[in-house]
């Protein structure tokens, strides 16, 4: 949500911005990468390393690079939140295709919180500034403003001694607006981008890397590590959560993508409705499916996807490796009649046709009796 900006030379392209955290990662060796014109971390001490100590203890995440902007905008129901709650949602074009995917958060009844994608923080800022027309305020906190992940399933015990905040009282999807992490004014929320269960820390940039090393001493204690963009992607992918740019875009809509449950059509309007409500009444003629493969070959964004008799279906969006289940894993749309559990279809996976099967739900589920 915030960055270090550097000049840029005339007639070079602008290098990567950089969040409050970058020295931070370079002092733990991280590899950085470009990634939507931030300069992030992709790995510490290896994507499957980070993968399994955020299942097995904490993951440690900089989305700094996350940013912020009600009930005309998103596809939810706004009206439904109360003071401290958040939710998941998707805002849409006047074709019902997505414009982003993105979590508000109600701070009060005339202030809400939105992060948005990182690629799309100058485009959703935008959009938001057009549509919402005298409806409200739109300020951009961005660069004011860092975020921190702190996910896995020994999170809230490593927190809790860092914040006066009684974490068994936030709820999944609750937020705190107003408490103190690691002895700074920060807000929390119980949400995230992993499958497991955890944390959202919002601080000021200035701050965030002082709440960063309290945060990272917390989860090496327990087992812990700080995680880079590689991991977050396979723990994401495993819990079957859509990724912008690739399982989610203007061209797809939320009922297509599985997304239905955020989109409350007969409530209040909001941009979009008439044209999901259409295509709701018509049924939708693709869906996005997950696989898992059935034979030899990692699956990635790209490939063509076969149905049985050998015509191309639709390709994946999103593939790889699973490494707490020991599965190669991927998404992607194919016909509604080729959409349910136990169809078989194969994937070219560089040249090779690799065959997979239609599973239902998410790949992985965390084990929730630990709270």
């Amino acid at each position: 949500m915030s960055s270090l900006s550097t000049p840029s030379v005339p007639g070079e392209s602008a290098p990567p911005k950089r969040t409050p955290l970058y020295e931070a990662h370079r002092l733990l060796g991280a590899k950085m990468v470009d990634f939507s014109g931030w300069s992030m971390p992709l790995q510490y001490s290896g994507i499957i390393d980070e993968h399994r100590a955020t299942r097995a203890a904490i993951g440690l995440f900089d989305v700094c690079h996350m940013g912020e902007a009600v009930q005309r905008l998103v596809t939810n129901d706004v009206a439904r939140l109360a003071d401290g709650r958040a939710f998941y949602t998707v805002a849409c074009l006047p074709s019902g295709g997505i414009v982003d995917d993105l979590i508000v958060y109600r701070v009060a009844g005339d202030h809400f919180l939105i992060v948005v994608n990182a690629s799309n923080v100058d485009k959703d800022r935008d959009w938001f500034v057009r549509q919402s027309g005298a409806l409200c305020d739109v300020v951009d906190v961005s660069a004011e403003t860092a975020l921190l992940a702190f996910q896995g399933p020994r999170a809230a015990g490593a927190l809790q001694p860092l914040t006066p905040t009684p974490l068994e009282a936030v709820s999944s999807f609750g937020f705190v607006a107003d408490t103190r992490v690691a002895g700074v004014k920060a807000s929390l929320a119980r949400t995230g981008y992993t499958a497991e269960d955890g944390f959202e820390i919002f601080c000021a940039a200035g701050d965030a890397v002082t709440v960063w090393d309290r945060l990272l001493e917390a989860a090496v204690a327990v087992g812990g590590k700080p995680v880079g963009l590689g991991a977050r992607d396979t723990l994401r992918l495993e819990g079957r959560l859509a990724l912008y740019g690739n399982d989610l875009d203007e061209t797809t809509t939320p009922l297509e993508a599985g997304l239905a449950w955020v989109v409350k059509l007969d409530g209040a309007d909001f941009i979009g409705r008439a044209a999901l409500r259409a295509q709701r009444e018509a049924g939708v003629s693709r869906k996005l499916a997950g696989f898992v493969m059935t034979g030899r070959g990692i699956a990635r964004h790209g490939y063509p996807i076969f149905d049985g008799e050998g015509n191309q279906i639709g390709q994946v969006t999103s593939g790889g490796p699973a490494p707490t289940l020991e599965k190669n894993i991927a998404m992607g749309y194919v016909p509604l009649r080729l959409d349910q559990p136990g169809t078989r279809v194969t994937i070219d996976c560089r040249g090779k046709r690799v065959e997979a099967e239609v599973v239902k739900g998410p790949f992985y589920k965390r084990d929730k009796r630990g709270g």
